[in-house]
Protein backbone atom coordinates (compact mmCIF):
# COMPACT_ATOMS: atom_id res chain seq x y z
CA UNK A 1 0.00 0.00 0.00
CA UNK A 2 1.35 3.10 -1.25
CA UNK A 3 0.74 6.67 0.46
CA UNK A 4 -1.42 8.12 3.45
CA UNK A 5 -2.81 4.95 5.24
CA UNK A 6 -6.20 5.11 4.37
CA UNK A 7 -8.25 6.23 7.85
CA UNK A 8 -11.06 4.25 8.53
CA UNK A 9 -14.21 4.74 10.83
CA UNK A 10 -15.37 1.56 12.56
CA UNK A 11 -19.08 1.12 12.92
CA UNK A 12 -19.19 -0.83 15.98
CA UNK A 13 -22.45 -1.50 16.03
CA UNK A 14 -24.84 -2.43 18.79
CA UNK A 15 -24.54 -6.25 19.52
CA UNK A 16 -20.58 -6.23 19.34
CA UNK A 17 -20.92 -3.09 21.92
CA UNK A 18 -23.30 -4.30 24.30
CA UNK A 19 -22.85 -7.91 23.92
CA UNK A 20 -18.98 -8.86 22.25
CA UNK A 21 -16.53 -6.28 22.37
CA UNK A 22 -13.81 -8.24 21.94
CA UNK A 23 -14.87 -8.34 17.99
CA UNK A 24 -14.26 -4.69 17.91
CA UNK A 25 -11.05 -5.28 19.40
CA UNK A 26 -10.37 -7.89 16.58
CA UNK A 27 -11.90 -5.57 14.15
CA UNK A 28 -9.00 -3.17 15.17
CA UNK A 29 -6.67 -5.17 15.12
CA UNK A 30 -7.51 -6.82 11.67
CA UNK A 31 -7.40 -3.25 10.15
CA UNK A 32 -3.93 -1.74 11.59
CA UNK A 33 -2.18 -4.68 10.47
CA UNK A 34 -3.79 -4.23 6.70
CA UNK A 35 -2.18 -0.68 7.20
CA UNK A 36 -4.98 1.37 7.75
CA UNK A 37 -5.62 3.90 10.53
CA UNK A 38 -8.36 3.56 12.49
CA UNK A 39 -10.71 6.03 14.66
CA UNK A 40 -13.89 5.04 16.14
CA UNK A 41 -16.20 7.92 16.73
CA UNK A 42 -17.93 8.16 20.51
CA UNK A 43 -21.01 9.88 18.74
CA UNK A 44 -22.19 6.52 16.91
CA UNK A 45 -25.39 4.83 18.18
CA UNK A 46 -27.52 2.12 16.30
CA UNK A 47 -27.70 1.87 12.23
CA UNK A 48 -31.25 1.67 12.31
CA UNK A 49 -31.98 -1.19 11.02
CA UNK A 50 -34.65 -2.45 13.75
CA UNK A 51 -36.59 0.55 13.07
CA UNK A 52 -36.53 0.20 8.88
CA UNK A 53 -37.45 -3.51 9.23
CA UNK A 54 -40.67 -2.63 11.35
CA UNK A 55 -41.46 -0.41 9.23
CA UNK A 56 -40.49 2.94 11.54
CA UNK A 57 -38.94 5.05 8.81
CA UNK A 58 -39.18 8.51 10.26
CA UNK A 59 -37.26 7.15 13.61
CA UNK A 60 -34.56 5.18 10.54
CA UNK A 61 -34.18 7.75 8.45
CA UNK A 62 -33.19 10.24 11.96
CA UNK A 63 -30.67 7.53 12.66
CA UNK A 64 -29.65 7.77 9.23
CA UNK A 65 -28.83 11.16 9.21
CA UNK A 66 -27.08 10.92 12.23
CA UNK A 67 -24.83 8.14 11.16
CA UNK A 68 -23.92 10.11 7.79
CA UNK A 69 -23.13 12.84 9.79
CA UNK A 70 -20.91 10.96 12.09
CA UNK A 71 -18.72 8.93 9.74
CA UNK A 72 -18.49 11.76 7.26
CA UNK A 73 -14.81 12.46 7.10
CA UNK A 74 -13.60 8.95 6.65
CA UNK A 75 -11.82 7.41 3.65
CA UNK A 76 -14.07 4.30 4.41
CA UNK A 77 -16.34 2.93 6.73
CA UNK A 78 -16.33 -0.67 7.65
CA UNK A 79 -18.73 -3.04 10.13
CA UNK A 80 -17.67 -6.69 11.90
CA UNK A 81 -21.40 -7.21 10.28
CA UNK A 82 -23.12 -7.95 7.35
CA UNK A 83 -26.71 -6.92 8.35
CA UNK A 84 -25.81 -2.97 9.41
CA UNK A 85 -23.57 -2.75 7.06
CA UNK A 86 -26.12 -3.51 4.35
CA UNK A 87 -28.43 -0.80 6.35
CA UNK A 88 -25.77 1.92 5.43
CA UNK A 89 -25.10 0.36 2.00
CA UNK A 90 -28.31 -0.64 0.24
CA UNK A 91 -31.04 0.86 3.14
CA UNK A 92 -29.67 4.52 3.42
CA UNK A 93 -30.17 5.84 -0.43
CA UNK A 94 -33.72 4.47 -0.30
CA UNK A 95 -34.60 6.09 2.97
CA UNK A 96 -33.13 9.17 1.88
CA UNK A 97 -34.08 9.11 -1.69
CA UNK A 98 -36.53 12.14 -1.14
CA UNK A 99 -34.85 14.45 1.22
CA UNK A 100 -32.54 16.47 -1.30
CA UNK A 101 -30.27 17.51 1.25
CA UNK A 102 -29.25 14.69 2.44
CA UNK A 103 -29.64 11.97 -1.05
CA UNK A 104 -26.42 12.86 -1.94
CA UNK A 105 -24.70 12.25 1.63
CA UNK A 106 -26.30 8.90 1.70
CA UNK A 107 -24.64 7.34 -1.68
CA UNK A 108 -21.35 8.79 -0.83
CA UNK A 109 -21.66 6.62 2.54
CA UNK A 110 -22.88 3.96 0.74
CA UNK A 111 -20.21 3.77 -1.59
CA UNK A 112 -17.32 3.78 0.98
CA UNK A 113 -19.32 1.66 3.40
CA UNK A 114 -17.73 -1.89 3.45
CA UNK A 115 -18.32 -5.21 5.80
CA UNK A 116 -15.17 -6.56 7.36
CA UNK A 117 -14.39 -9.29 5.30
CA UNK A 118 -15.26 -7.86 2.22
CA UNK A 119 -12.90 -4.78 3.12
CA UNK A 120 -9.93 -6.95 3.69
CA UNK A 121 -10.42 -9.48 0.67
CA UNK A 122 -12.01 -7.20 -1.96
CA UNK A 123 -10.67 -3.49 -0.90
CA UNK A 124 -7.49 -3.70 0.64
CA UNK A 125 -6.80 -7.38 -0.74
CA UNK A 126 -5.02 -8.22 2.92
CA UNK A 127 -3.53 -11.30 3.05
CA UNK A 128 -0.43 -11.59 5.57
CA UNK A 129 -2.98 -12.90 8.39
CA UNK A 130 -0.06 -14.87 10.13
CA UNK A 131 -2.13 -17.00 12.57
CA UNK A 132 -1.80 -20.37 13.03
CA UNK A 133 -5.21 -22.35 13.79
CA UNK A 134 -5.22 -26.21 14.25
CA UNK A 135 -8.88 -27.27 14.39
CA UNK A 136 -11.50 -27.63 12.42
CA UNK A 137 -13.98 -25.26 11.72
CA UNK A 138 -17.71 -24.36 10.19
CA UNK A 139 -18.89 -21.36 8.67
CA UNK A 140 -22.71 -19.94 8.59
CA UNK A 141 -23.27 -17.25 5.93
CA UNK A 142 -25.81 -14.56 7.22
CA UNK A 143 -28.79 -13.56 5.22
CA UNK A 144 -28.23 -9.91 4.83
CA UNK A 145 -24.44 -10.50 3.82
CA UNK A 146 -24.56 -13.28 1.56
CA UNK A 147 -28.25 -11.67 -0.08
CA UNK A 148 -27.43 -8.42 -0.24
CA UNK A 149 -24.00 -7.93 -0.20
CA UNK A 150 -22.57 -10.86 -1.90
CA UNK A 151 -20.55 -11.89 0.60
CA UNK A 152 -19.62 -15.95 0.32
CA UNK A 153 -16.00 -16.36 -0.60
CA UNK A 154 -14.44 -13.06 1.46
CA UNK A 155 -14.49 -14.87 4.79
CA UNK A 156 -13.13 -18.19 3.47
CA UNK A 157 -10.36 -16.81 1.35
CA UNK A 158 -9.08 -15.17 4.69
CA UNK A 159 -9.69 -17.92 6.40
CA UNK A 160 -7.54 -20.02 3.60
CA UNK A 161 -4.69 -18.13 4.75
CA UNK A 162 -4.42 -19.61 8.31
CA UNK A 163 -2.11 -22.56 9.12
CA UNK A 164 -3.57 -25.52 10.12
CA UNK A 165 -7.18 -23.97 9.82
CA UNK A 166 -9.80 -26.59 8.24
CA UNK A 167 -13.12 -25.71 6.97
CA UNK A 168 -15.77 -28.74 7.61
CA UNK A 169 -18.37 -27.40 4.91
CA UNK A 170 -22.38 -27.40 6.56
CA UNK A 171 -24.69 -29.40 4.72
CA UNK A 172 -26.35 -25.88 3.26
CA UNK A 173 -24.35 -23.40 4.57
CA UNK A 174 -26.57 -20.59 3.20
CA UNK A 175 -29.65 -21.09 5.27
CA UNK A 176 -30.98 -19.31 7.90
CA UNK A 177 -30.12 -19.39 11.28
CA UNK A 178 -33.83 -17.90 12.81
CA UNK A 179 -32.62 -14.82 14.10
CA UNK A 180 -33.58 -12.35 11.59
CA UNK A 181 -33.57 -9.55 14.44
CA UNK A 182 -37.52 -9.22 15.13
CA UNK A 183 -37.77 -12.46 13.00
CA UNK A 184 -37.11 -14.34 16.30
CA UNK A 185 -39.70 -13.13 18.85
CA UNK A 186 -42.43 -12.45 16.09
CA UNK A 187 -42.04 -16.31 14.93
CA UNK A 188 -40.42 -18.20 17.69
CA UNK A 189 -41.35 -21.51 16.24
CA UNK A 190 -40.33 -20.80 12.57
CA UNK A 191 -37.16 -19.43 14.46
CA UNK A 192 -36.34 -22.39 16.59
CA UNK A 193 -37.04 -24.77 13.98
CA UNK A 194 -34.75 -23.00 11.49
CA UNK A 195 -31.73 -22.40 14.68
CA UNK A 196 -32.18 -26.62 15.22
CA UNK A 197 -31.59 -27.34 12.07
CA UNK A 198 -28.91 -25.10 11.45
CA UNK A 199 -27.38 -26.33 14.64
CA UNK A 200 -27.92 -29.87 13.81
CA UNK A 201 -25.47 -29.66 10.84
CA UNK A 202 -22.55 -27.97 12.77
CA UNK A 203 -22.42 -30.79 14.71
CA UNK A 204 -22.93 -33.12 11.65
CA UNK A 205 -20.21 -31.30 10.41
CA UNK A 206 -17.51 -32.10 12.91
CA UNK A 207 -16.49 -28.33 13.46
CA UNK A 208 -14.53 -27.69 17.12
CA UNK A 209 -15.38 -23.95 16.14
CA UNK A 210 -18.69 -22.30 14.45
CA UNK A 211 -17.57 -18.93 12.53
CA UNK A 212 -19.59 -16.44 11.29
CA UNK A 213 -19.38 -12.44 10.38
CA UNK A 214 -23.24 -11.47 12.19
CA UNK A 215 -23.26 -11.12 15.73
CA UNK A 216 -26.57 -11.90 15.68
CA UNK A 217 -26.77 -14.92 13.95
CA UNK A 218 -23.63 -15.99 16.10
CA UNK A 219 -25.48 -15.44 19.74
CA UNK A 220 -28.72 -17.00 18.05
CA UNK A 221 -26.63 -20.22 16.77
CA UNK A 222 -24.32 -20.24 20.40
CA UNK A 223 -27.73 -20.74 22.31
CA UNK A 224 -28.81 -23.42 20.48
CA UNK A 225 -26.15 -25.42 20.73
CA UNK A 226 -25.66 -25.05 24.06
CA UNK A 227 -29.44 -25.76 24.87
CA UNK A 228 -28.54 -28.92 23.08
CA UNK A 229 -25.38 -29.86 24.83
CA UNK A 230 -22.90 -29.39 21.76
CA UNK A 231 -19.59 -28.61 22.66
CA UNK A 232 -18.90 -26.86 19.61
CA UNK A 233 -17.50 -23.40 20.32
CA UNK A 234 -18.75 -20.12 18.35
CA UNK A 235 -17.09 -17.00 17.52
CA UNK A 236 -16.54 -14.20 15.01
CA UNK A 237 -15.09 -14.72 12.17
CA UNK A 238 -12.76 -11.24 13.21
CA UNK A 239 -10.97 -12.80 16.63
CA UNK A 240 -9.88 -16.16 14.47
CA UNK A 241 -8.68 -14.06 12.04
CA UNK A 242 -6.75 -11.56 14.52
CA UNK A 243 -5.56 -14.55 16.47
CA UNK A 244 -7.60 -12.85 19.13
CA UNK A 245 -9.07 -15.63 21.40
CA UNK A 246 -8.96 -14.27 24.66
CA UNK A 247 -12.58 -14.29 25.32
CA UNK A 248 -14.74 -17.23 26.16
CA UNK A 249 -16.38 -18.36 23.16
CA UNK A 250 -19.76 -16.60 22.48
CA UNK A 251 -22.37 -18.09 25.13
CA UNK A 252 -19.89 -19.67 27.63
CA UNK A 253 -18.76 -18.33 31.10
Amino acid sequence: MSGAPPHVGLFVTCLVDLFRPSVGFATVRLLERAGCRVSVPAEQTCCGQPAFSQGAREEARALARQVIETFSGFDYVVLPSGSCAATLRRHYPELLADDPAWANRARALSERTHELTSFLADVIQFTEINTVYDGKVAYHDSCSGLRELGIREQPRRLLGLIDGLHETPLANPEGCCGFGGAFCVKYPGISDRLATDKSRQVVESGADLLLGGDLGCLLNLAGTLRRQGATTEVRHVAEVLADQTEAPPIGRE
